[in-house]
């Protein structure tokens, strides 16, 4: 794989273009970091910031590269310019792929900055973090590929996070139709970042904090296998991703990763941010309601407000289908979480898979507390804000709720849950 980065009009233009070539052992078809098959699309992408910085250090182009090409690299990539040595060696640990050429200096910063998506899991990182300012990215399409998700009303979400009230950044990027199958979207989950990386020597950035939760970071929710993961190569601060972003000086922050969704959308809903949370975009002047996503949500929803299903989707529609089916599903904890509080949840679309998971208050009373591991690994600069939040507004799991998360999954058959378009679309 080579990599070529050029700008409009020199160094100080505000739009940045990423062209890449497959080498011969390279393939159009290719897996992320989370399993997903993937098909390219195309070879090019841009990303538009909105204003020229002076200059953007070579590991956070090659990162903000890495994060679209990776899927399909094979052996080695060759960047336009030299790369710190400490993050070549963190692209050969984490992909057994050789990066160069190496001659570059590390970079370092000390300010971190909101992966702002305007859903309540991001929402409630913004209550955790008040003074941290939003980069916030915003897909726009690509002058070659056409666009086949024009429901996903990205315009709607970045007006949102203007109407914040915060220091909001936008970087506005095409980087999404690369993608050919199974969809418009990241190739890698980290490519949402790519805008952030090539504004972080301009915001001074040191870490970039990120709305993933609990079931993401620790057990192996949505396309992952249902258990538990503390290795999780997305996630961890040991694994693939978590080692190239601290190598670049910008280091994965996750400050509700030890709090499932049901804290999340808590701390959503309550905070200034909660009339804003949005996380659908099928609609225009709200979540569409009908989407698998907005489904799932409305159960978390539900369940935290002690209150029945507000939902139109019946029981024979596509996204309803696999609630009538056994589990192992996606999100599985917190589905049960939903089926064990919301009122009259049997003669609703999860009333069978109630049935199945036999869920009660008590058997996940552990899911409104924060898993304490999740905090420690938490930089050191932004841990103790963390742990100090999460003492006084939710509180620490005991260690047999603990044990809950890290038994998570066993005797179980492991599966990997159904992932369709209605189900991806959306935001966290």
């Amino acid at each position: 794989m080579r990599v070529f980065w050029t700008a409009d009009g020199g160094d100080r233009s505000t739009v940045r273009h990423c062209a890449f070539r497959l080498d011969a052992e390279d393939a159009i078809i290719g897996f992320c970091a989370d399993g997903q098959a993937l098909k390219l699309a195309t070879n090019t992408f841009r990303v538009e910031l909105p204003r020229g910085p002076y200059e953007i250090h070579p590991d956070l182009l090659a990162l903000a590269a890495w994060t679209v090409v990776a899927p399909w690299t094979r052996r080695r990539v060759v960047f336009d310019r030299p790369v710190s040595a400490e993050l070549a060696g963190a692209i050969e640990e984490g992909w057994g792929i050789e990066a160069g050429p190496v001659g570059g200096s590390p970079r370092a910063g000390s300010r971190l900055a909101i992966s702002y998506s305007g859903g309540a899991d991001s929402a409630a990182v913004a209550a955790i973090l008040p003074d941290a300012p939003f980069v916030h990215f915003q897909r726009v399409s690509h002058p070659r590929v056409p666009n086949r998700w024009s429901h996903y009303r990205a315009d709607v979400l970045a007006r949102l996070a203007a109407e914040t009230g915060r220091e909001l950044t936008i970087a506005r990027s095409d980087l999404e139709f690369t993608l050919a199958e199974p969809r418009p979207g990241y190739p890698e989950h980290h490519a949402v970042a790519a805008g952030a990386l090539l504004l972080a020597d301009e915001l001074g950035l040191g870490g970039l904090a990120l709305g993933y939760e609990l079931g993401s970071r620790w057990l192996g929710g949505d396309r992952y296998l249902h258990r538990y993961t503390p290795d999780n190569p997305m996630w961890a601060p040991h694994g693939a991703w978590g080692q190239a972003f601290a190598a670049a000086g910008v280091p994965l922050v996750l400050p509700v990763g030890g709090v499932s969704e049901a804290v999340t959308m808590r701390l959503a809903l309550a905070s200034d941010l909660g009339e804003r949370v949005r996380w659908c975009l099928r609609g225009i002047d709200g979540p569409c309601g009908t989407c698998g996503k907005c489904l799932y949500k409305e159960l978390i929803h539900a369940a935290v407000e002690r209150r029945p299903l507000r939902t139109g989707v019946t029981p024979e529609r596509g996204v309803a289908r696999k609630w009538r089916r056994p589990p192992p599903y996606g999100g599985q904890e917190m589905v049960e979480y939903g089926c064990a509080r919301v009122p009259g949840i049997e003669d609703t679309v999860f009333g069978e898979a109630a049935g199945f998971l036999n869920a009660t208050e008590e058997s996940t009373a552990w899911l409104e507390r924060c898993y304490p591991p999740a905090v420690e690994e938490i930089p050191g600069p932004w841990r103790g804000r963390v742990r100090d939040f999460m003492a006084a507004e939710v509180g620490f799991m005991s260690d047999d709720e603990a044990r809950r998360v890290e038994t998570w999954g066993i005797g179980t058959a492991e599966a990997t849950p159904e992932l369709t378009a209605e189900t991806a679309s959306g935001v966290s």
